[in-house]
């Protein structure tokens, strides 16, 4: 007797996992992975607009154009971050709504 299930298509428990290894093996990284480095670009992002607008204010700006467009990318990027996080809530909330 083997400890494999076999579901409709006849596909066994081991060959469904296999695949599902492979399948997350292409993707590379998970949600939460992508998540965490989504957040960490934005911080980043920020790091340099802080330090842009520092040397804005001591007068050590090399590149006004450079400090501009690296403040704006922050600015777009804290933007989209906020917007997903508005979107995951709603649908949180969204679920929590959901009769079962």
């Amino acid at each position: 007797m083997t400890n494999n299930i076999t579901g409709l298509s006849g596909t066994s428990t081991a060959e469904l996992l296999k695949q599902k290894s492979k399948i997350e093996g292409a993707s590379g990284e998970g949600f939460a992975e992508h998540l965490k480095s989504a957040i960490n670009e934005v911080n980043t992002l920020q790091e340099g607009s802080e330090k842009a607008v520092a040397d804005l204010a001591t007068g050590q700006v090399k590149d006004l154009h450079q400090a501009a467009m690296a403040i704006g990318k922050a600015e777009i990027n804290m933007k989209l971050m906020l917007e997903i996080r508005n979107k995951a809530l709603n649908a949180y909330k969204e679920l929590g709504r959901t009769q079962l």
